[in-house]
């Protein structure tokens, strides 16, 4: 009978998620579970749930991946961890972010451990990567930002089609896009971003599918049905426990 149970739990759990690679690969858990990796970033583990996340985008050894955004370097360390010799990882981080001095020894740090990694600094509303680049690349709480504004960032007004579309190019046909981003209310999406720094899931699945890429599935792996979705992403109260989409998308071919 516990069997059958679990037969039944796993079969409700593939058709939700479109993939049975859940949990991820022992490749993806010993990556995370690398000793070296700083302690803010292990301390995020919990609620980004990376062996998971990387599983269900199908994340694997060998091959040439991108993580856009990239901040800290959280997604791009794991990878770079994950992919063995004979793939690589590109860290796109835009110019105008991780510019304190702080920001900056982050990345430099990650550089010293991982100096195999490729950091790209990239001016946040002109993303140009080189065409049929990647077989994998995620964007990962940032999306949202094509749509905002900022003169205090020096972010001027950005095209997010036009991202997409640079997006698709840069990927290998075949390619996988992951995309992690804040759920956000139907709506005036830049008024919204602006807001709270959320995105409705549906303008993602839209911009993504114009640019000729696939939506192949998403995962609740990282939704919180608790979070109310009219609070900023850095209130307090929410902050880290936002309801959170994962999306995969494929280039054909």
């Amino acid at each position: 009978m516990r069997k059958t149970l679990l037969i039944v739990k796993a079969a409700l759990l593939l058709a939700c998620t479109g993939t049975a690679a859940f949990a991820g690969s022992p490749d993806l858990a010993a990556a995370v579970a690398k000793a070296d990796r700083p302690a803010e970033a292990v301390a995020l583990d919990s609620g980004r749930k990376p062996a998971e996340v990387l599983g269900f985008l199908g994340f694997r050894p060998g091959i040439a991946a991108a993580d856009i955004v990239t901040g800290g370097g959280y997604w791009a360390e794991i990878m770079a961890n994950a992919v063995g010799p004979h793939g690589s990882v590109t860290a796109y981080e835009p110019t105008q972010f991780s510019t304190t001095a702080e920001e900056v020894a982050v990345l430099d740090r990650l550089r010293t451990r991982h100096p195999e990694l490729r950091l790209v600094r990239y001016p946040f509303e002109a993303f140009a990567p080189a065409p049929n680049s990647f077989d994998f690349a995620m964007i990962s709480l940032n999306y949202h930002d094509l749509y905002w504004e900022s003169e205090r960032y020096h972010i001027p007004r950005s095209d997010p089609a036009a991202f997409v579309r640079a997006l698709f190019a840069a990927m290998k046909p075949g390619g996988t896009v992951g995309v992690i981003d804040h759920v956000g209310a139907a709506g005036d999406t830049r008024a919204i971003v602006e807001a709270v720094h959320r995105i409705d899931p549906t303008t993602v699945k839209a911009d993504f599918t114009a640019a000729g890429f696939v939506f192949e599935a998403e995962s609740p792996l990282l939704a919180n049905p608790a979070d109310d979705h009219s609070k900023g992403v850095f209130d307090p109260a929410i902050r880290g426990r936002t309801d959170r989409f994962v999306f995969r998308f494929r280039k054909p071919g």
